[in-house]
């Protein structure tokens, strides 16, 4: 779990995703239209994906991937994310647009 919250808080938006999951991409082009440029943390790639993985359903992220962490806090995965941003309000990473 340490492993986890120290990845997630290396940027403002930190996504835990495996590479051949299509909601994992959704949610990765997602912020990438948005103008948001996340840290992306492939875990099938990684050797301790397992135990990322692990950590993350600890962590209460049902399915574990794709995870969202903003600013270290998690955000959830493509169902909290899609009902933040379609939800209009002011979403929690509308702030971390690059210029």
């Amino acid at each position: 779990m340490e492993a986890v919250m120290r990845l997630s808080s290396e940027k403002g938006v930190v996504i835990f995703s495996k590479s051949s999951c299509c909601m994992c991409y959704t949610v990765k082009v997602l912020f990438h239209e948005l103008g948001v440029n996340p840290i992306v943390h492939e875990i099938d790639q990684n050797p301790e994906g397992k135990d990322i993985e692990k950590a993350l359903a600890r962590l209460g992220c049902r399915p574990s991937v794709p995870a969202v962490f903003i600013g270290g806090t998690l955000v959830g995965s493509t169902n909290e994310v899609m009902s933040l941003h379609l939800s209009g309000s002011s979403c929690p990473w509308s702030s971390l647009t690059e210029s």
